[in-house]
Formats: C-alpha cells, structure tokens, sequence
C-alpha cells in the first residue's frame, strides 16, 4: 500500500499528466536555478501603504497592478506581477469602523481583478472573477471594515489566471484592527510582523516557472518574497501573522527548538482561548497568527521556523530567527522557555457576535453538500461533477439564513487535497469525519482543509451583502482549471 506521501505524489502526477501535454510538464523539471545559500539573505518585511488621503471615517489609497522587474535571487532581475511594484505588495492597515478606497489601476495588457480574502464586503468590490477591471482601466474597491480584527489578504482572481497571477507575485497583507485589539497587550509595532509564505520555481536565469499543478517541482519556498532569508529578532515577545499565500504549498510549522507557539487567532480573527501548539497547519489561503517569546533566549541563538509536511528536505528549513544583538549565529539551539514557566498576555476570553442576536444564527435551515473530485474523463477539478460555469448559480441562499454545508474530498484513491473558501462569510467547522473539530482550527474560519477522504461540515450565517459570490478550492491551481462554484444571497422572501 502506498504512505500519504506517495500517494500525494502519485495523485499530484496523475492530475498534472491528465489536464498538461508531457512536453510541458517535461520542460519545468529543465534548467536548475542559480543557489542561493540557506540563510544567506534578510528577511523584507512589505512597506505599509500610506493613504493618498483620509477623511473622518475613511482612508484612500491608490494601487497599481503592473509587471515589474524585481532582485528575488540575489544579482538577478525577476520578472513579475506586482502591487505598487511589490513583491509581495505593501501592507495595508485598516481599522474596524474606519472604510477603505482602494483604485486599482491595472497596468497589465490582459484583465485583472483583487479579491479582498475573508473580507465581509459588498459583492461589488468583492473582486469576483468574472468581474474584471479592463487593461489601461482602474476600479475602485470599497471595504466597510465591518468584522472583527483579522489577518485578511488581497490577491488577483482573474477567472482561469488566478492561479498563475497569485503564482507570479499578486498578493499583499491586508492586517485588520479592532478596539479589542488594540487594547491587548500585544506586541506592535516591529514586533507585529506578517509573513506571506509561498512555493515558487525559477529557472536557470532566474525566471518564475511556472506549469499548472506542479507543486512536486516548486522547490523553492518564499517568505516575504525571499528564499529562505533569516530574520534578526530581538529578545523581545514577537506576534507573527501566518498567511500561506501559495498556490499548493503546505505548511506545518514547528520551530527547530521544539518550543511551543501561542497561537492567538485563525483566519478570520482571534480564538476563544489562546492554544499551546507544537506545530500548526497551514495549508493555501489559511492564516495563524502566533506569539514566539525571544526574551530569554540568550543572543547568538539560531534558531529555524520549519515546515514538518515539507516533500523535500530542501524546503524543511524555511526562515532563521536570529536573536540578539550580537552573535556569530553558531551556537547549539537552545529552547526557548515553555508557555507555563513564562508570563504571556492573555486575549478575550469569548468571542462576541457567536451567536449573535440574530436568532437564525447558529441555528442552521438548510444542509447542502458538495463533492469535490478530480473527473479523470475531463482532466478538470470539479465540484458535484460540474466545473464553473458563471452563468450558474449552485445555492440560492436567502438573507439571514444560517446553512450547513457538508463538504466531501472525493480524491481518496489519488491522494489529492484540497481547501474550500467561501467569499463573504466567516464560517464555523463542525466537524470531520464525525469527530469534531479542534476548537483552534474551528472557528473562525474561511477556508477549510480538507484530506483525501475528507468529509467536513461547516456553518455559516449569510447575514450582510446580498448578490452573488464564489465559493472554490484554494490550491489555487485546481481553482483556475474549474473546481469553483457560486453562491447567491438573495433578499428573505
């Protein structure tokens, strides 16, 4: 019988080899890239996007989508897709009750949309795919900020090219606050750091390679658009937002000390409870924000962030902290002080707003199920055995409904994984397999991981925007070649 990690590498050539000529799949295992050495360049933390201009309860920005040529490996210019000529883009800090304005102005020859992940917004600025800004054009995004503080992200949904724009640089943080959040003793400032994570292939002048659903040959794992850069920590008590913003990369992490992290918020903002975690999942489109406590460890530590789920060994060490001031960076690791000896901040309690006083919520009116699967006829991902079609609408779902979906990964024999966001709404996980889910990866959530085998439910209450939304696997490359569907909140009969 095959292992899990077989089996994914069978699944993964299998789908590729179905939907991709030989030739082409042939051509991305050519021309090795120039080395770059581990640990060799330093961590870039994104700039934040400053407003063009503010009024008493909104903050505008203009952004530009456009080809740029960018230093990613060292000596070497890149071509790719950037936000403000950003790799990835700036970072945007909002606040709860504040609005944002972003024009975008796309500089690209072909369409462009952005997609504002795990955003509450009006369907008109929710970037969907079939809803493009013209090349030469700009459009202007509106979002409310009216959700709780989270780690959200931007990137472009372009229908059949999100995956290949994601891929080549087209994506950003979008960091949401909140008056809660910014009355917990928390770290800010420097010590608040995002970190976008993503699986990338260059060629041997240095070039994004870049062949559809071939995650077993993107050896290269980004962080903050560096390969494998360290980062020099101070011993100071850190806060650092997860965001896997790759098109098919998994990530559990886990520090090369084995000490624990603190992790205080999933995708759509904070726990209930902070969680003690050895190491965390993050797979496509999640997030994990996570406290790392430097303070008593002594300078010159190196110490790795690692990915345990990595398929080769290449991609295990991913990001080096380096602490202290000073250091010849070659000294043994030593654990960092475990969460019970050490004093940490404590975060709500209780999450507000679940349920709410709306009395549908929590109370679910309708079960649907969706089957996800790879149809071998086709080549194509699909869901209930249809690829998107805009033109379709697979729930109507009425304003103020609290539904159950039901969630199948149907790619048992291939090994193939997936993830499933739903735009729109914060949703609540259920269970798995029966079982329920852990109750820091249940809540709250807007994209689901889900095994081969998988059956998971999740609950959501479409309360806000009305109109029509996408809902799709986030391994980004299975999304571009049909596994999306589309939900409609309707006004209440």
């Amino acid at each position: 019988m095959l292992n899990r990690r077989d089996a994914i590498k069978l699944g993964s050539v299998v789908g590729a080899a179905l939907i991709f000529p030989t030739k082409q799949l042939a051509s991305a295992f050519s021309d090795d890239p120039p080395e770059v050495l581990p640990f060799s360049l330093p961590l870039s933390i994104p700039p934040v996007l400053k407003p063009t201009r503010s009024t008493a309860d909104t903050d505008f920005y203009d952004m530009r989508i456009a080809e740029t040529e960018l230093e990613v490996l060292p000596g070497i210019r890149t071509r790719t897709l950037t936000f403000n000529g950003g790799f990835p883009g700036p970072t945007i800090r909002a606040q709860r009750g504040r609005a944002v304005v972003i024009k975008q102005l796309n500089g690209l020859p072909g369409p462009a949309t952005v997609h504002l992940h795990g955003a509450d917004v009006p369907a008109s600025s929710d970037g969907h795919p079939m809803d493009p800004i013209a090349p030469g054009q700009s459009r202007v995004y509106r979002y409310p900020n009216d959700q709780r503080a989270a780690t959200l992200w931007y990137h472009d949904h372009t229908h059949h090219l999100e995956g290949e724009r994601v891929y080549r640089g087209l994506s950003g943080a979008y960091l949401l606050s909140d008056p809660v959040d910014a009355v917990l003793p928390l770290p800010s400032g420097e010590f608040d750091v995002p970190l976008m994570l993503r699986d990338a292939k260059f060629d041997s002048k240095g070039q994004l390679v870049f062949v559809p659903d071939d995650f077993l040959n993107r050896p290269t794992v980004l962080v903050n658009g560096r390969p494998q850069p360290y980062f020099e920590v101070k011993r100071k008590l850190y806060r650092l937002r997860l965001i896997n913003g790759s098109n098919l990369e998994m990530f559990k992490f886990r520090l090369s000390t084995g000490a624990p992290f603190l992790q205080i918020a999933s995708d759509g903002g904070f726990l209930r409870v902070p969680a003690v975690r050895q190491e965390i999942d993050v797979w496509p489109a999640e997030r994990a924000e996570v406290l790392v406590d430097f303070r008593s460890v002594p300078p010159g530590t190196a110490i790795a962030l690692q990915n345990v789920a990595a398929l080769s060994e290449n991609k295990r060490d991913i990001l080096q902290f380096r602490v202290g001031d000073k250091g010849s960076w070659s000294k043994p690791e030593i654990a960092i002080p475990s969460w019970s000896r050490t004093r940490i901040p404590l975060v709500r309690r209780e999450i507000p707003g679940w349920p709410a006083n709306n009395p549908l919520r929590g109370r679910a009116t309708k079960t649907r199920r969706f089957v996800l699967r790879l149809d071998l006829a086709s080549g194509q991902f699909v869901i209930n055995d249809k690829g998107f079609d805009p033109n379709r609408v697979d729930a109507t779902i009425e304003h103020g409904s609290t539904e159950i979906w039901e969630i199948v990964n149907d790619d048992a024999a291939l090994g193939i994984q997936h993830t499933v966001h739903l735009h729109l709404v914060q949703f609540r996980v259920l269970d798995r397999n029966g079982k329920p889910e852990p109750a820091y990866d249940s809540y709250p959530k807007d994209t689901v991981r889900l095994f081969p085998g998988d059956v998971v439910r999740i609950q959501a209450t479409f309360d806000s925007h009305l109109g029509r939304y996408p809902f799709h696997c986030h391994f980004l490359d299975h999304a571009t070649h049909s596994m999306m569907g589309q939900f409609e909140v309707v006004p209440r009969r």
